[in-house]
């Protein structure tokens, strides 16, 4: 199938509605989608299971790994399915990537014990890591190119359905697994079935907007609040080649690293700072992530009318602020309120800055252009729990630890006023 062709047969139809109302069908179908990728977040549930599951045993090292190895695949996957779905459009890349996410979870019910722990490494964390990144980008870039008009508030909602995975997973993996405590992978059997039918479903009617397709009464503009830069749709080579793409990406880095670092502590934060009880903690986690799927979509919204980089100076300051109240924050609510922030900033950095890259590089190649950028989430996923994790350590020092991570949060808001939209001409610029 040449590209023109495949770019067609996604547009061939919008199933006998019309263009503008076929595209809110597409939002949901995106959100289906991403509830059974986000699912992703809700590991915690198994590593502790894997800790103190007689046939497992693992270190807490070990029990990390499989999430950790699935972090670092999400970017490969996001930057090879972006590239495809640039060409090829965006139906069979999302219902390739649903696939092999349920594929690789699958694999992983058939893992008994510590002897099989390279098949849930491979299963779990590689093809499943790998099948999320395809899949991840898809709905973000494709939602763009039909919400022009709303292009922050869209991808919000669209990376919100995958903040929100956990909220809905963790409960019900926790039941399947308290139904045979030595045994908890089994619990990935039923999970891979309903998270393949999920994926399966949202994807089958994605395809790209006619062509022509215009929001009648939109104009785009050329601000940091919406519009490409100069009006240009950028390939990924041009964007390569404008300081813009590197500063957008250490702004995605330093943001995810800062609040990622407490979400990777929070348990045992919120136990030795404000003294939750073990119950307590895990409650306060699970109502937490709610703040992070509600955050992609408020601070996307938001980044609509205040424009990007201004949203991306106050996640970037309130992190800061935030995170370096935190160890002090003896009081359970203030605790709470102040962990809460740092969700939502966090959330929000992955509803905004899709758009973001939308807006400066343009939305044509979006999926190429945004799917490499996400480096930024693996490298800011590995280096701020091990950042937090080395500077805690055994004495507990969580001042230090967030003070530092805190500190650097508030520096790098100087990012956010030296990006500027690019104006065409700045390829090659260094």
């Amino acid at each position: 199938m040449d590209t023109t062709h495949a770019r067609a047969h996604d547009r061939d139809t919008t199933g006998g509605a019309s263009p503008g109302g076929f595209r809110w069908l597409l939002v949901a179908a995106g959100l289906l989608l991403q509830f059974s990728i986000g699912a992703v977040y809700a590991w915690s549930v198994f590593g502790g299971a894997l800790e103190s599951a007689e046939p497992w045993q693992l270190s807490k090292v070990q029990a990390a790994l499989p999430f950790e190895v699935t972090i670092g695949m999400i970017f490969i996957g996001s930057y090879v399915g972006g590239r495809i779905q640039d060409a090829r459009g965006p139906r069979i890349v999302a219902l390739a990537g649903g696939v092999l996410y349920a594929v690789g979870i699958l694999l992983a019910s058939f893992t008994d014990g510590k002897d099989d722990y390279w098949l849930l490494i491979l299963g779990y964390g590689v093809i499943s890591g790998f099948g999320l990144g395809v899949a991840y980008i898809v709905p973000i870039a494709m939602l763009q190119k039909w919400f022009p008009d709303r292009k922050g508030l869209i991808t919000g909602l669209a990376v919100g359905g995958f903040g929100f995975g956990a909220v809905l997973t963790s409960p019900v993996a926790q039941w399947l697994i308290d139904q045979d405590p030595d045994d908890p992978t089994s619990a990935f059997l039923p999970l891979g079935i309903a998270y393949l039918v999920m994926s399966l479903a949202g994807a089958s009617v994605f395809r790209n907007p006619p062509q022509g397709y215009a929001v009648p009464g939109y104009e785009p503009v050329t601000d940091a609040g919406g519009g490409s830069g100069g009006g240009k749709d950028y390939t990924q080579g041009e964007a390569l080649r404008t300081k813009q793409w590197y500063l957008l990406t250490a702004i995605l880095t330093l943001s995810v690293a800062a609040g990622i670092s407490l979400i990777s502590q929070a348990k045992t934060s919120a136990t030795d700072i404000s003294g939750y009880s073990v119950g307590g903690a895990a409650a306060l986690v699970g109502v937490l992530a709610i703040f992070n799927g509600g955050g992609r979509i408020v601070w996307a919204a938001v980044s609509d009318y205040i424009g990007r980089m201004r949203t991306f100076a106050a996640i970037l300051l309130l992190q800061g602020v935030c995170l370096i109240l935190l160890p002090h924050a003896s009081n359970m609510v203030l605790f709470a309120v102040l962990a809460a922030v740092v969700y939502l900033c966090y959330g929000g950095t992955f509803g905004t800055m899709p758009a973001t890259a939308g807006d400066f590089f343009g939305v044509r190649n979006a999926g190429a252009i945004y799917g490499l950028m996400l480096i930024g989430w693996s490298l800011g996923g590995v280096i701020g729990p091990l950042v937090a994790a080395a500077l805690i350590g055994e004495d507990k020092a969580y001042t230090v630890a967030y003070t530092t991570i805190g500190v650097i949060a508030l520096l790098a808001v100087v990012l956010t006023f030296v990006t500027k939209v690019p104006d065409g001409r700045d390829v090659g610029r260094t």
